[in-house]
Formats: structure tokens, sequence, C-alpha cells
């Protein structure tokens, strides 16, 4: 896996031992199988949904039933790609105003019949207003794509 930060994004790369298919199933329909527990802004998280239609949301599900809808799907192609957004501000907070988010494109390359390239930027990071920066550098860790390539081969 390889990351790079650029000024205003963050870009990384992982080869996964899967089909293209099954490689988008499960970053999207099966985020729950790879996201790191510790990164929700809700306490109590029972599971976490990624909405499969454009319009939809990627939100999480605390045990008592309350949602917080974090993300709205902006692009869904598969299995070759998928864009969504990042309405958390830089405090770690739910964003309203879709003009102060940024967001993700994932890509995913079929190599050969069983191995997927994927491909993921997080872009406009400085749409976050104050603070983007910290916001930046906290992302370019967090999408470490270690655990969703042992989810798609795994499964």
């Amino acid at each position: 896996m390889t990351t790079d930060i650029a000024s205003t994004s963050v870009s990384t790369s992982i080869v996964v031992e899967a089909p293209i298919e099954h490689a988008f199933t499960v970053f999207t329909d099966g985020i729950d199988t790879w996201w790191n527990k510790d990164h929700h802004l809700i306490d109590d998280l029972d599971h976490m949904v990624f909405d499969t239609y454009v319009g939809g949301h990627v939100y999480d599900v605390a045990k008592d039933g309350s949602v917080c809808r974090w993300s709205r799907v902006l692009a869904y192609d598969p299995p070759g790609r998928v864009v969504f957004s990042w309405d958390i501000t830089p405090d770690w907070r739910v964003e309203t105003d879709p003009a102060r988010t940024s967001e993700i494109e994932v890509r995913f390359t079929a190599l050969d019949p069983v191995t997927t390239r994927v491909d993921l930027e997080h872009r406009h990071l400085d749409r976050h207003g104050e603070g983007w920066e910290a916001m930046r550098t906290a992302v370019s860790t967090g999408w470490d794509l270690s655990a969703f390539a042992h989810a798609a081969h795994a499964a």
C-alpha cells in the first residue's frame, strides 16, 4: 500500500486478492466488515451501512437504533468506481453544509480475474475551512486499506 499527501488531498492505493466485483462489494456493501471500529462519530456502535445508490448515505447505527449520517453517496458505478462525501468537520462532528465537505473517490481496476487495484483519493479537504490541515493529517493515516484488503481476500 502507498499513500501520497498533496496540498488539499490524500491518495492511497492497494492491490487486493479478489475479483473486481467482489472487491467493490466488500468496500461498499461490506463496509462494516473492515472499517475501523474506533473511527465513528456515534457512541455504542452496532453497525455501519453504505447505501448502494446515488443519493444514499454512509452512516453509523447505534445499539439503541439512533443513526449518524456522515456521508452522501455521490456516484455509484459498480464495479469500477464509487464517490462519497466526507460530511465531517475538523473537530469530528457532522457537517450539514455540503459546500464545507470533501469527497472520496475510489476506483477499482481488475489486474487479472482474481486481483484488483484499488485507488482512493480523498480530495477538496480545504473545503472544510479552518483546521482542514489537521484533518488532512488525520485522514492520511486513517485511510489504511489493509483491513479492507484482508476482508476482501478472506470473504
